[in-house]
């Protein structure tokens, strides 16, 4: 499908960045140079922005706060998507979708929250479809990469009777950001049990699950993020749960881990994940497994996967949506590689 931001000489627009001088938002803002595109880089501090070293690198630097609609709009001016890396969602989604509509350009975002991915389809799908533009909130490691797996293991399926995530990391050192977030989130989470999203079960129910190395047996608890509504909006299942190893759980509650150190020269992090699928329906049982280096590092060419596509025009649809309602799954994966090994297995 041709969208109204798709260069047909094969010119790409800027693509705006909100939360550049971030954590995650300096991984995006190298990805989209390293793809050829044109970042412009916005923060709420030109100071900020600076000591990151955008202009010594000859990108275009904008100072806007969120809360403020006309600095907002000139910010966005000329760009032809904006990522919103600035956390925490529920207080900045919001304001920056808002935005994007009033310049008619599309809008990606990074949240783990539940209730941003929920508001954001319940208030932007219609005018979102009406501008012709793609809103897709969750475009990271945490919910996005689910909704690509799961989308990309069902195949044929047009339903499942059961989904599990399984998410291990080997450690999570969390950013300020992350810490922030987890603080503000005072929100039930929320699973889908018996075809309905309901809160999750307390005490949270644990699994045991056998992964690829470095993991082996790991032990799980459930704790949904944002996957759950991006899944549950176009998966039709009678449950959906998503687990997270104890490991990871332990490290991102003790307030003394200190944030992601870097061991390359793109600044990644030694961490390791891995993100296991597993799709029941009837007696057939599914299962796919992606694994990588650093949460959220990979976050950046997931997210900017997206935007090269949507700039260009490979989409299936227009208004505010899960990932894999706009794009095709199995190819957008493929894409990913080296970035992420893939396994799929039939049970």
């Amino acid at each position: 499908m041709t969208i109204s931001q798709a260069d047909t000489t094969g010119t790409l627009h800027p693509v705006a960045v909100i939360g550049a001088n971030g954590h995650t938002g300096q991984f995006v803002v190298a990805e989209l140079l390293r793809r050829g595109l044109k970042p412009i880089a916005i923060g709420r501090s030109s100071r900020r922005l600076a000591e990151a070293g955008f202009s010594e690198r000859g990108i275009d630097c904008r100072e806007a706060a969120v809360e403020d609609d006309a600095a907002l709009d000139r910010a966005l001016a000329g760009a032809a998507a904006v990522i919103n890396c600035a956390g925490p969602f529920m207080d900045t989604a919001d304001p920056v979708v808002r935005a994007a509509l009033r310049a008619g350009i599309h809008y990606l975002d990074v949240t783990a929250e539940q209730p941003s991915v929920q508001a954001m389809f319940e208030r932007h799908e219609t005018s979102a479809r009406d501008a012709g533009v793609v809103v897709i909130p969750a475009m990271g490691f945490y919910g996005g990469l689910a909704d690509l797996l799961v989308s990309t293991v069902m195949g044929e399926w047009d339903h499942a009777d059961a989904i599990e995530i399984h998410v291990a990391l080997d450690s999570w050192l969390p950013t300020k950001g992350t810490r922030i977030t987890g603080e503000k989130n005072t929100a039930k989470r929320l699973a889908v049990s018996g075809g309905q999203m309901e809160p999750v079960h307390q005490p949270p129910a644990e699994k045991v699950s056998v992964l690829p190395a470095p993991f082996g047996r790991q032990t799980f608890v459930e704790l949904p993020f944002s996957e759950v509504p991006l899944i549950a909006r176009h998966v039709r299942t009678k449950e959906l749960h998503t687990f997270l190893n104890t490991t990871a759980l332990r490290d991102v509650r003790d307030p003394s881990m200190p944030t992601p150190q870097p061991i390359d020269e793109t600044g990644r992090s030694a961490q390791r994940f891995a993100v296991e699928v597993i799709v029941m329906r009837g007696g057939l049982r599914r299962r796919i497994i992606a694994q990588g280096q650093d949460i959220y590092a990979v976050t950046a060419p997931i997210i900017c996967e997206a935007v090269q596509r949507i700039v260009s025009g490979d989409i299936r649809d227009t208004g505010a949506k899960p990932p894999a309602a706009i794009f095709d799954a199995a190819s957008f994966l493929r894409a990913l590689d080296p970035h992420l090994s893939i396994e799929t297995l039939e049970m």
